[in-house]
């Protein structure tokens, strides 16, 4: 599966449009307290712990989008976007990864 961030690839033509498809990814609350507790993890000023779990649930979003993009036949997804958001609320300090594209063939 290709993704890319551009609306299309130059030089090719787009066979098909399937649609929108998405995928989302959490960080719990726990996550904090791991990486607050503590400057252990601490490298630079940046936190890894953080990053690692950031990048698993980006991962995880954009495995989930390519599932749905594959299941309708797609080969590409065009116009990927990331999207960071903090639920906060009743959902404690939970932040969601969602990823959005254009599933195509190409």
């Amino acid at each position: 599966m290709k993704l890319v961030t551009t609306p299309n690839i130059e030089g090719k033509t787009v066979k098909k449009y399937y649609g929108i498809v998405n995928g989302e990814g959490l960080i719990g609350a726990n996550v904090y307290k791991d990486i607050f507790s503590g400057v252990r993890d601490v490298v630079g000023g940046r936190t890894s712990t953080y990053e690692k779990e950031l990048k698993k649930a980006r991962e995880i979003a954009i495995n989930s989008m390519i599932e749905k993009a594959e299941a309708m036949g797609a080969n590409t997804i065009l116009n990927v976007r990331i999207k960071y958001s903090n639920l906060g609320g009743t959902m404690g300090n939970t932040i969601l990864v969602s990823v959005n594209g254009t599933a195509v063939l190409y």
